[in-house]
């Protein structure tokens, strides 16, 4: 649970964007507003909440979501997805395209489908800009309390989220950031329509809701579920989907629909549960579904590479790489596996057998940025600097936001000597993962130093200048 001191400074910071970059007079947010709004609520977010930032599940989920958004067509935003390390079970859509799943809400899904619909659920509420709607007419204290209310979205506070006044220019203006039913149909409508184009079993919105339910069941007496405080009770759903699917089953034109292969989620699943779940638990989840599921089922099969992380984050290096190899004999095809077993043997001191395995991988896939930074990695550590920095090029190119890879320049920089340039890297790294204050004091001293190249002390002034906005606000 979240400190009260943390819910003030976060919900403070969002509405110091609101206020500064909404006009006095709105009727409703335009598009260029709401995609400054979100680009100011994406640092607050990151800056408060714990997103994993692995590049492999930030590329799973991203290429999942844009699936979606191939068969929508043209969209006013660039659409990011995000997993955030909470227990909560939760999801919600921001301004500009922004969705977030809670690693809680992940661990209860048990298909590649489900997630899907889920995610294009809320990619619907995006496209029909229910939450943009929803300001008052006129007035800028709505806009402000709809991202106060976001903030309480994220941090899983319900008198945030429910209703919220802000300052005594909002008085009667409370806000109920509760999605209408009318908007829930809209957006069940929306996803069930993109799951059928995309030849995914629209039935799974089923599934995903009974597991709502179940979970609603579960909690009654005690806290409500964070995505239950938007999205109302899925008993309301429930008959309404249902009437969706029996009519796709009656379809005269129907086809059956392609079995899913959920190896690439319960891979995804497994590498969020390593990051968002205490270990001991996750090894007898592991040990619980090898020994109630079907030898040999996906399932099952999947459970080793979850002991392989497990066994791989241990150090033991040789049991990490026969629970992998249990794996591979199943899909000897998926190249994945290559870099997931050079993983282990870099977590094992075994570089140059690394090294080997992931120059092949990325010469196949330059797109994979997972085993691009497993690479530069390695180079780092042979003692490679002019290889590690292409290779971390290449990854801030697609993935800017990417917080590791500032750490890793900052490596090659301290070995080339540059120590102002080195503190430049070390102060974004520090940035990314939300540590404002050492963030500040590096990216003063390298802003401060001649050595440093101009470009990157200009960088750095703006940073700061953006960190000493925010702060005044808080």
């Amino acid at each position: 649970m979240f400190s009260k001191r943390f819910v003030v400074r976060f919900v403070a910071c969002v509405v110091l964007f609101a206020q500064a970059l909404l006009p006095v007079q709105v009727s409703a947010l335009t598009i260029g507003e709401e995609r400054k709004i979100g680009e100011q609520l994406l640092f607050s977010i990151r800056r408060e909440l714990p997103v994993l930032d692995d590049p492999d599940i930030s590329a799973y989920i991203n290429a999942l979501g844009h699936k979606v958004l191939d068969n929508i067509g043209p969209q006013y935003f660039d659409y990011r997805f995000f997993v955030v390390k909470s227990d909560q079970f939760n999801a919600f859509a921001a301004p500009a395209g922004l969705v977030f799943f809670y690693s809680g809400l992940i661990e209860t899904m048990r298909t590649e489908n489900e997630l899907l619909s889920v995610l294009a659920h809320e990619i619907g509420h995006v496209v029909s800009r229910h939450i943009a709607q929803r300001l008052d007419k006129g007035s800028k204290v709505g806009a402000v309390s709809i991202l106060a209310g976001i903030a309480g979205l994220a941090l899983g506070v319900p008198s945030l989220s429910q209703g919220l006044l802000v300052g005594s220019m909002a008085a009667g203006q409370a806000i109920n950031l509760q999605y209408s039913r009318e908007d829930e149909e809209q957006a069940d409508r929306l996803s069930f329509g993109w799951m059928q184009q995309m030849e995914r079993d629209p039935a799974s919105m089923q599934e995903m809701l009974r597991t709502m339910r179940r979970i609603t069941r579960y909690r009654m007496g005690g806290e409500v579920p964070q995505y239950l405080l938007t999205h109302p009770n899925p008993e309301a759903r429930m008959s309404y989907v249902e009437s969706l699917v029996e009519l796709d089953t009656k379809r005269p034109d129907r086809k059956p629909y392609p079995e899913a292969d959920n190896f690439a989620f319960l891979r995804f699943k497994y590498r969020v549960l390593l990051q968002s779940m205490d270990h001991d638990r996750l090894r007898i989840h592991c040990a619980n579904t090898l020994a109630s599921g079907k030898e040999g089922s996906q399932q099952t099969v999947m459970a080793h590479y979850g002991l392989a992380l497990l066994e791989s984050e241990a150090r033991n290096t040789d049991e990490a790489l026969r629970q992998l190899a249990a794996v591979q004999a199943r899909y000897p095809g998926r190249d994945i596996l290559e870099v997931d077993r050079a993983a282990i043997l870099l977590g094992g001191g075994r570089d140059a057998e690394a090294r080997q395995i992931l120059e092949q991988a990325v010469n196949r896939d330059p797109t994979d940025m997972y085993g691009t930074s497993l690479l530069a990695r390695v180079e780092l550590q042979l003692g490679n600097n002019g290889r590690a920095e292409q290779l971390l090029r290449r990854l801030q190119a697609a993935m800017p936001e990417y917080p590791q890879l500032y750490f890793e320049l900052g490596r090659v920089e301290a070995n080339r000597g540059q120590q102002g340039a080195s503190l430049f890297y070390l102060g974004k790294y520090n940035l990314y993962r939300g540590r404002d204050k050492i963030a500040r004091q590096y990216l003063t001293r390298s802003s401060k130093d001649t050595s440093v190249p101009e470009k990157l002390r200009n960088e750095a002034k703006v940073i700061l200048a953006r960190l000493e906005e925010l702060d005044k606000g808080v």
